[in-house]
C-alpha cells in the first residue's frame, strides 16, 4: 500500500465490527439505561491539506435498537419513538469542525446533521482523534471518540409517562457516546 502524501485526501470505512454507537436516558428519572444501535455503515474522509475539508457520513438501521430488553426495544421501535416500519433509517452528516487536529489525542468540537424520523436538527459533538495504526494484515486503522447530547423531543421523540412520584419515566436528554475505527480504503 502506497503511504499518503499530506496533500491527498483519504477514504475511511467504517468498521462497524470495531465501533460502537451508544445512547443513554433516565428511566424514572432515577436510573441511566444504556442502549446502542447495532448496524449502520459510513465514511470518514480527511484531508490533511486542508483539515476542515474533511467529513463523515453515517446511516443506521433504525430498528437495530438494543437496550438488552426485547420489550422495551420493541416499544423503542413502534411509532411512539423511532418508527422503524415508516423511517427505517437515522442518518448522520458532519457539516464542519472547530479546532480540528488529527495529532493523537487531539480534541475538537464536529457539527453536524443528525436526521431521525425524517427530522434533521443540528448536533455537536465533542471528539477526541486517538490516532492511526497499522493491521496485522497490512491495512491501516483510524480511530476517534466522540461524545455529545441531543434532546430526542426535537425529532418528534415525545412518548412519555407522567410517574407518580413526579417526574417522567423516560428522559427527555439522551447522552451519545461513539468509539469509531475505519479502515483506509
Amino acid at each position: 500500500m502506497e503511504s499518503s502524501t499530506a496533500t491527498e485526501a483519504t477514504s475511511w470505512a467504517i468498521d462497524a465490527n470495531h465501533s460502537t454507537v451508544e445512547f443513554a436516558a433516565k428511566h424514572m428519572m432515577l436510573t441511566t439505561v444504556k442502549g446502542r444501535l447495532a448496524s449502520f455503515t459510513g465514511s470518514i474522509n480527511t484531508n490533511p491539506a486542508d483539515l476542515a475539508r474533511s467529513s463523515v457520513m453515517v446511516e443506521f438501521d433504525a430498528a437495530s435498537v438494543d437496550t438488552r430488553s426485547e420489550q422495551r426495544d420493541q416499544h423503542l421501535r413502534s411509532a411512539d419513538f423511532l418508527d422503524v416500519e415508516k423511517f427505517p433509517a437515522i442518518k448522520f452528516a458532519s457539516r464542519g469542525f472547530e479546532g480540528i487536529s488529527l495529532e493523537p489525542g487531539a480534541e475538537f468540537v464536529m457539527i453536524g446533521d443528525l436526521t431521525i424520523r425524517d427530522v434533521t436538527r443540528e448536533v455537536r459533538l465533542d471528539v477526541t482523534f486517538e490516532g492511526t495504526g497499522q493491521d496485522p494484515w497490512g491495512g491501516e486503522r483510524i480511530s476517534f471518540s466522540a461524545s455529545g447530547k441531543i434532546d430526542r423531543r426535537d425529532f418528534g421523540l415525545t412518548w412519555n409517562a407522567a410517574i407518580e412520584s413526579g417526574g417522567v419515566l423516560v428522559s427527555n436528554d439522551l447522552k451519545l457516546e461513539i468509539v469509531v475505527q475505519g479502515i483506509r480504503q
